[in-house]
Parts: C-alpha cells; sequence; structure tokens
C-alpha cells in the first residue's frame, strides 16, 4: 500500500544549523492498518507526515503509493489521495466560509466536483448526510460561518472534509492534542468510526502512550528521525510498559524521556 524506503532528510544542510530530522527511514504500510506513532519532540513524527504529503522532497529515498512513485510528486496532486489533520484545529479550515463552503471546497480538492461556482441540491443533501455522523447539529448549521464554531466542531469538521471522499491514506498529527478532553474523545470516537467504516489506512501520531497501545493495530516508537521499535497487534495485547520502555532503549540506546507521554494516561 505505502512503502517508505530508506527516506533521508536534511534542513539547513552544510551549515553550523544542519538538522538531520529522517535518517534512512525504512516502514511498509499495509492496507487497512491503522498505525499509531510515538516519540519525544525532534524525533521526525511530523518530518515523516511532511515528506508523505509532499511538504518537501527527501534527499534520499523513495516513496511508493499503490505502486506509484510519489517521491517527486508536488503535494497538491497527492492531496487527491492523502488526508491529514493537524493539531490546531483552525488549521482545517476556512473560517470565513460557511460549512457548507468547506464541505464543497474538500470535495474539488478530492476531484469529485470540477466547479466551486454552485453548490447543487445534491451535493447539499450529501453534505447533509455526513454531517449527521458528527452527531454535533452541524447539519441544521451549514450556512454557518466555521469561524464561529468550537474547536472540537472545528476538528471534527475537518476530519469529514479529508475523508468526505475516503483518502487512500490518512494522516493524524495528534489531532486531539488540542481539545478538551470530552472534545477530544469525541474527535478520536469519529475517528475511529469512520476509519473502520471506510477501511481507510491512517497514521495517527500522539503522545500518549496508552492512547497509543489501544488504538488501531500497529504501534511506532520513533527517536533521532527513524523508527526505533514497531509493535503489531498480538505483541501490544501482552506487552508491559516496563518491556516497551526496555524495548525502545535498547533500539534507541537512550531512555525514553519524555514526560508528556511516559505521565499520560
Amino acid at each position: 500500500m505505502l512503502k517508505i524506503e530508506n527516506i533521508s532528510k536534511s534542513f539547513n544542510p552544510g551549515t553550523v544549523n544542519e538538522t538531520k530530522a529522517l535518517r534512512g527511514l525504512n516502514l511498509n504500510v499495509n492496507d487497512g492498518d491503522f498505525i499509531t506513532i510515538l516519540g519525544s519532540n525532534g524525533a521526525g513524527k511530523s518530518t515523516l507526515f511532511n515528506a508523505i504529503s509532499g511538504n518537501f522532497f527527501v534527499d534520499e529515498g523513495r516513496i511508493i503509493l499503490d505502486d506509484q512513485n510519489i517521491t517527486f510528486m508536488p503535494d497538491y496532486k497527492r492531496a487527491k489521495w492523502i488526508g491529514r489533520l493537524f493539531q490546531d484545529p483552525l488549521k482545517g479550515t476556512a473560517p470565513h466560509m460557511t460549512i457548507e463552503e468547506n464541505l464543497a471546497l474538500a470535495y474539488l480538492r478530492a476531484g469529485q466536483s470540477k466547479t466551486f461556482s454552485r453548490i447543487s441540491k445534491k451535493d447539499e443533501e450529501f453534505f447533509c448526510e455526513k454531517l449527521k455522523m458528527l452527531d454535533m447539529g452541524l447539519e441544521d448549521r451549514m450556512h454557518t460561518q466555521v469561524g464561529t464554531l468550537s474547536g472540537g466542531q472545528r476538528q471534527a469538521l475537518t476530519l469529514l472534509m479529508a475523508t468526505i471522499v475516503p483518502p487512500k491514506i490518512l494522516l493524524l498529527d495528534e489531532h486531539t492534542a488540542a481539545l478538551d478532553p470530552q472534545a477530544a474523545d469525541k474527535v478520536l470516537s469519529l475517528t475511529k468510526k469512520i476509519v473502520e467504516e471506510n477501511h481507510t489506512t491512517c497514521l495517527m501520531i500522539t503522545h500518549n502512550i496508552h492512547q497509543g497501545l489501544q488504538t488501531g493495530n500497529r504501534s511506532l516508537f520513533m527517536a533521532d528521525g527513524n523508527i526505533i521499535l514497531d509493535l503489531q497487534e498480538e505483541e501490544r495485547k501482552t506487552i508491559t510498559m516496563e518491556e516497551v520502555l526496555e524495548k525502545f532503549k535498547a533500539g534507541a540506546h537512550k531512555d525514553l524521556d519524555n514526560d508528556r507521554i511516559l505521565l499520560s494516561e
């Protein structure tokens, strides 16, 4: 499905500020995988997502999506196949446009509409049905400007926009971290439901180790621009926290010392 072969990326190369963000990283993602990704700040998690999304081109290696080499494909072309949510709920929507207009824009980006000048009655009915899935009453507020919604409502809408036409792969970059606990639980529950119903292949960055080990079917731990630990579904069911930390130390040659991860509940 998604093959990442020996990718590397450095920023400010050849200067005193050079940073090696990815170091020969390899990853095979199977169709339908729901993978959680954990690691300290600077481990390379978001950089990996940026490489997959096409925010920049990698220095070395290849990225293959469904047997197509997308390594040097620009981000706007990849957007038809790759959905992404960010930590900031304000990033995924246009605040001065209505809910309906935001959904139409997402539909256009996914290549399902050829024009943005007119939203048909059929489109309205389709958007309304999709909004009902969120169970937030937004189907009755389709002409409301998105900037008036709460953070949880905007993030739920962004999730819907990213999956209104199911993408080949969905990237979730700590998409619940900025929300209050109740809204975070709601958005995560919606995420699981949408991913399962659409059989969407998904990668989710989280700092919550318990959430990371209980969500999806695989958990990756990253450090220094590489994958240190890849826990498969069966192993995750029986592994203890002490064993996770021991395996991480063996692979990274250092302790996992991020308090936000270790103290998460």
